[in-house]
Formats: C-alpha cells, structure tokens, sequence
C-alpha cells in the first residue's frame, strides 16, 4: 500500500512563500501530483509532474498558480515539492499529495490512485 506523506504547510501573509513536501513510500516511477481544496470548493489541481526518465519529467501547472508555483521531485529522496511564491489569500486550502498509476503527468484527479491526507495552507492579507 502506498502511503503519501505531505508537510511544510502553515500560516503566511499575502506575498510570503512556502514549501511543501511530500514523501511517497514504495516505487518512485510514477507521476506525482498537487491538489487543493478550499472551503466548501471542488477540489482543483494545482501541479504535476512526471517521471524523469518518462518524458524528462514535464511538467503541468493550474492556471490560477502558474508564474507562481514551481513542482519538483527528487527520486533519491523519493519526495516531490511544490515552491509556492507571491502567495495570495485564495490560496489557502488544503493541499493533497497524489501519485498516479502511470509514469505521465496529468491534471485530472481521477488519473491519480493514491492520496495524502493534507496539509493546510493559510494566506492572510
């Protein structure tokens, strides 16, 4: 059973930066992904990225984070981070892990078979 690990949230003012982490047991050749949900919202993508030696590890962002938000991974670590910069109070949700059943990266919730717990992130203005 995979389990997905996420931490790094917090509290931060509008402008302020944050980085989250998210360690995955077991296989590390599988598409990884970011989620977030804010209050009484649908859940909304936000990054992902797949295997490097898939396609060079391409990458997709959320319209609403892109310019902002940069995905990375390091397979040794088996930890994939998500550098949030110039933050905004429409931001703060919680953010979810994911990691795909394929190697590709995908935007799609539904692509995704496994799923942290969350880690909450709050931007005030």
């Amino acid at each position: 059973q995979v389990q997905l690990r996420e931490s790094g949230g917090g509290s931060v003012q509008a402008g302020g930066s944050l980085r989250l982490s998210c360690t995955a047991s077991g296989s590390r050749d599988y598409g990884m992904g970011w989620f977030r949900q804010a209050l009484g919202r649908e859940r909304e993508f936000v990054a992902s990225i797949a295997v490097i030696k898939w396609d060079g590890g391409s990458k997709l962002y959320g319209d609403s984070v892109k310019g902002r938000f940069t995905i990375s991974r390091d397979d040794a670590q088996n930890t994939v981070y998500l550098e949030m910069n110039n933050l905004k109070p429409e931001d703060t949700a919680v953010y979810y892990c994911a990691q795909r059943g394929g190697q590709a990266s995908r935007s799609r919730a539904s692509e995704y078979a496994y799923w942290g717990t969350g880690t909450q992130v709050t931007v005030s203005s």
